[in-house]
């Protein structure tokens, strides 16, 4: 896996180092910098910028790259033994994943479930400015079963969609499931059927919807300093 960037690559060398199998720079930095990466014990290549921007696949690389250990999901287990958790339907913007799951670590949701065959890992660690590496993420496929699972341990589903309860005007569980659906579709109905209750953020001048990020960051909030 292929991570770039300065923020993040930095993150990674400082934190993560063992997980770090090759280092590419493609641009001179100062000695104390360059002594920090030599220390992670990693082999060094320089490459030039068309090589760089090949590894970045066309990214803002600011020259600096590695390869690392591919990332590691937490088990559902481990995720049911939080007392909040948000389960990401449907989202396939490795952007908004990334911001949901930093804003999830700095604020104290205990885990991210993404319901997903498959997931860009790595453009979800750039998104999330390394945050992804300290949150409790989960990766599966079948999100009906997961639903009914949670449900099976106390957990209290609660779905977002427009037209939902004004989410300040609701009283959250112990065991809080929150639900994210995609900004274009949503949540499917059998998701909704499944779930506690329908929650949303109530919305002024004839607004109907807030990216799913910032949505989230506003539930978020009203979960935990509830």
């Amino acid at each position: 896996m292929i991570i770039y960037g300065k923020q993040l690559f930095l993150h990674i060398i400082k934190n993560y180092k063992k997980s770090v199998k090759t280092v590419y720079l493609a641009k001179e930095c100062d000695k104390a910098l360059f002594s920090q990466i030599v220390g992670v014990g990693a082999p060094i290549k320089r490459v030039d910028n068309q090589k760089a921007q090949a590894l970045a696949h066309g990214g803002n690389h600011q020259g600096f790259l590695a390869e690392v250990e591919e990332f590691e999901f937490k088990s559902i287990d481990e995720i049911k033994k939080q007392n909040f958790i948000a389960i990401l339907y449907g989202l396939s913007d490795v952007g908004n994943i990334g911001a949901i799951v930093r804003t999830a670590h700095a604020l104290g949701c205990g885990g991210v479930v993404i319901v997903a065959k498959n997931l860009a890992m790595e453009g979800v660690l750039r998104a999330s400015s390394g945050a992804a590496y300290e949150a409790n993420i989960a990766l599966v496929e079948d999100g009906l079963s997961l639903l009914n699972e949670l449900k099976q341990v106390g957990f209290k589903i609660y779905a977002t969609a427009s037209g939902g309860k004004n989410a300040h005007e609701v009283k959250f569980d112990q065991k809080v499931a929150l639900v994210m659906g995609s900004e274009g579709e949503g949540l499917h109905k059998k998701v909704l059927a499944k779930s506690d209750e329908i929650v949303g953020i109530k919305m002024k001048n004839d607004w109907d919807s807030l990216n799913v990020s910032a949505a989230f960051a506003i539930l978020c909030d009203r979960i935990i300093n509830e």
